[in-house]
Formats: structure tokens, sequence, C-alpha cells
């Protein structure tokens, strides 16, 4: 390997992408549709922290709208942002393919399904939503890696890529099915979608918080691993690397903080995409370096895109998917140029 390959992240790069991130969320909390004085909003946070004892001035419904909409939507967008984002880079490594993306498997088309599934039954339901998106998007990956074992071979990257696209088609297909069959849900099931960001409360941040936590972990535990697997499976195991057992670690606990952002923002493209590329142009191919990184710059870009989303066209709010595909659309492109060069 090179030295480019082990390389740490530095703390000149640590400090530059969690700077970005602690100005993307106190912007969060400064601005929004309803105007108040951020000196004033400042000091009502500053008012919560042990030893601090100042008066903001805001009144109860001003409070409410710091603590009970504003913080907690920063918050959920940060662990959204940053368990898609790590997804996408641990995907990427575990495949060889820097195309690859948190829906890779089957995960949105299994989401999609299960959520619209529940919304044709339900209605747009603030727990079964939620919970049926999740369970399809689990089920997908399941009967990816089921559809990837098929005829007794073993699963290579390759095959369960192919598995994922046949899958994908399958669960698509299905989702268009029911959608035709029950034309009044379908503003609801493209609102769903489109992705949002929408909370009130800590409720989805409760939600969302163990799944974030536990896949970001378990993904930088292998970044090293990932690193090995970029030299090739073959080369991989000669030096005592199970590839096989890497690569069901890694898609699992992405699958899982994948599920769980799906659950509670909708399908919010290209940040699995968008966020690693950005980063491997910083500091390299190493995923020792790539994968923490990933997870503060994921964080800082969902929580911007929001931002963006929820104050562009104020009092309206445009879906946070249409913001992050109007970024990642041509970044995609880009990517793909270059990945055809062969520079990736």
């Amino acid at each position: 390997m090179t030295t480019d390959t082990l390389r740490r992240p530095s703390v000149f790069s640590l400090l530059l992408v969690g700077g970005v991130l602690f100005g993307a969320l106190v912007a969060a909390v400064l601005i929004g549709p309803v105007a108040l004085d951020p000196w004033a909003v400042l000091q009502e946070v500053l008012d919560h922290l042990p030893f601090v004892d100042v008066d903001s001035g805001l009144d109860a419904r001003q409070a409410a709208i710091v603590w009970e909409l504003r913080l907690p939507r920063a918050v959920l967008g940060a662990l959204v942002g940053a368990t898609l984002a790590v997804a996408g880079s641990a995907y990427q490594g575990v495949f060889r393919n820097p195309l690859a993306d948190p829906y890779l498997l089957g995960v949105a088309a299994g989401a999609g399904l299960g959520a619209t599934i529940a919304i044709v039954a339900s209605g747009s339901g603030a727990v079964v939503v939620p919970l049926a998106a999740f369970v399809g998007a689990v089920a997908a990956v399941v009967a990816t890696y089921a559809l990837g074992a098929t005829g007794g071979g073993r699963r290579t990257g390759n095959t369960l890529i192919l598995a994922g696209v046949a899958v994908a088609a399958s669960l698509t297909a299905a989702q268009t099915f029911v959608q035709q069959r029950n034309a009044e849900t379908i503003r609801e099931v493209y609102a769903w979608i489109l992705g949002r960001l929408g909370t009130t409360g800590w409720g989805d941040v409760a939600l969302m918080a163990p799944y974030a936590v536990v896949s970001i972990i378990v993904i930088l535990l292998h970044r090293r691993l990932l690193d090995v697997l970029a030299v090739g499976e073959d080369e991989a195991r000669t030096l005592g690397v199970r590839p096989e057992r890497v690569r069901t670690a890694v898609v699992i606990a992405a699958t899982l903080g994948t599920a769980g952002a799906v659950a509670v923002s909708g399908l919010i493209g290209f940040v699995g995409i968008v966020v690693p590329h950005t980063i491997r142009l910083m500091v390299g191919a190493s995923y020792r370096a790539i994968v923490p990184l990933t997870v503060l710059g994921g964080a800082a870009f969902l929580v911007l895109a929001d931002l963006v989303a929820r104050t562009a066209l104020s009092p309206s709010e445009v879906p946070i998917g249409v913001v992050t595909a109007i970024i990642g659309g041509p970044f995609f492109v880009v990517v793909l140029r270059t990945s055809r060069r062969g520079a990736l």
C-alpha cells in the first residue's frame, strides 16, 4: 500500500470540516421563516448550559421555536446526513465502486414500497409509515443477499450489486402498481419520497440516534479493513482478511443506519455520493481519513441543504431531496466522467 493509502485525517482537516459543521448548526438555529433576534437566540441556547445564567428576552413561543423546532431539526439533519454519507463511503469501499451509494442494495425501493403500503392502508401516520419504511428497507437488503447466493455461489461484490438492481426493479414495480391502484395517495407518497426533515420536538431525533451511533461506530472500526479491500479480494485474503465477513459486517451496519435515516426523513438522495467524493478530493484515497471526515461532512452538508430548503421560498418549503438533487446531479456527472478516466 502507498503512504497515501495509510494516511490518517490531519488535525487541520478535522478542524476544518468540524468548523463547517459547527457553523452549519449555528446558522440552522439562528435562521428560519420566523424572524428572531440572533443574539437573543444565542443567549437562549447559552442559558441552558451548565453554570450559565443569561436572560435571552425571548417569550415562551419564541423559545419553543428554538427548542422544539429549529434545534431538533438541525440535530436530526446532522444525524441523517452523517449516516447517509458514511454509509455511502462504506459501500464504495466494500464494493470498490465509486458510484455506490447508501441505496445500492435496494434500500430505497424497499423503503418506498413499505411507506406506500402504509400510506395506502392507514394514511400518513407518524408511527406506521416510518416503521413500514424501515421494515421494507431491511427486507430489501435481506432479499438482495439471498438472491446474491442463489445457486450456491459465493457472494461477491458484483453479484450483490446485480442482485440489488434486480430486487430494486421488482420492488419499484410493485410500488408503482400500488400507487396506480390508489391514485388518491400519490401526493402523500411523493411528499415522502422527496424527503423531509420536518419535526416537532425530539421524538425523531431519539428514534434516529441509536441507528446512527451504531452504524457510524461499526464503520469507523472497519475503516482500516476497507483500505485493505481496496487492493483486491485475493490480495486481502493473503493478508489474513476475510472479505466476505468484512463486507457483511459493513453492509449490515450501513443498511441499519440508512434504514433508520429513511424511516425518519424519507428518501434523500446524493448525500452518499457528494460528501465522500468531496472528502476524497481533500484527503486522498485512505478510508482511515475518509470515514471520520465523511461523518462530519455529511452532517454539515444536510444541515445546510435543509437550511436552504426551508428558507429559499419561505414561507413555503422546498423538499430537501430536491435541494440535494440540484447539487448532486451535476456532481454525479463529474464523478462518472472522472471514474471512466480511471482517476478513482
